[in-house]
C-alpha cells in the first residue's frame, strides 16, 4: 500500500457533479493499493499517517500529528501510485491491485481512519475521474510504503 501525504490549510475533489469532499487543515491522503496488500499494510499505513508528527507545535517545530491538532483527512484512491516506468514510455499499472480489491480496501482504511479521527473522514468516489485542489502547506509531502516500511 502505497500514500503521498500532503499537509494542507484545504484540499477538495469534485466531479462533474461538483465538490464531493472538501476539509480545512488536515492531510490529503493520495492512497494507491496493491494486489499483495493485506490488512495488515492497511492497518500499518494508518496507524503511520495518522500519528506520523507534521504539524508545527508552539515553537513552530513539526511535532505533532493529524490526531494531536484534531485535523480533517480527505482520502482520494489513487491506482497510478503503483505506476511502473522501467520499460518504455507508458506506465504500466500490473502492481495495482483489481478494482475490487481495491475498493475494499480503500473503504477498509477508510473505515479506521474514522475509528481513530474525531471528525468524519472526507472522501474523493472510488474509480470516477475526480479533480484534486489543494494548498499544500509547508510545503510538506510525505511518502507512505507499507512493504518497504518508509
Amino acid at each position: 500500500m502505497r500514500a503521498v501525504v500532503q499537509r494542507v490549510s484545504r484540499a477538495q475533489v469534485s466531479t462533474e457533479g461538483g465538490i464531493i469532499g472538501e476539509i480545512q487543515k488536515g492531510l490529503l491522503v493520495l492512497l494507491g493499493v496493491a494486489e499483495n496488500d493485506t490488512e495488515t499494510d492497511a492497518n500499518w499505513m494508518v496507524q503511520k499517517v495518522l500519528n506520523c508528527r507534521i504539524f508545527p507545535d508552539q515553537n513552530k517545530k513539526m511535532n505533532l500529528s493529524l490526531i494531536d491538532i484534531n485535523g480533517e483527512a480527505l482520502i482520494v484512491s489513487q491506482f497510478t501510485l503503483f505506476a511502473n516506468i522501467q520499460k518504455g514510455n507508458r506506465p504500466s499499472f500490473i502492481k495495482a491491485a483489481n478494482p475490487t480489491k481495491a475498493q475494499e480496501m480503500y473503504e477498509y482504511c477508510i473505515r479506521k481512519f474514522n475509528d481513530n479521527m474525531a471528525q468524519e473522514v472526507q472522501t474523493g468516489s472510488f474509480g470516477a475521474m475526480m479533480d484534486v485542489s489543494l494548498n499544500n502547506a509547508g510545503p510538506v509531502t510525505i511518502i507512505f510504503d507499507s512493504h518497504s516500511k518508509i
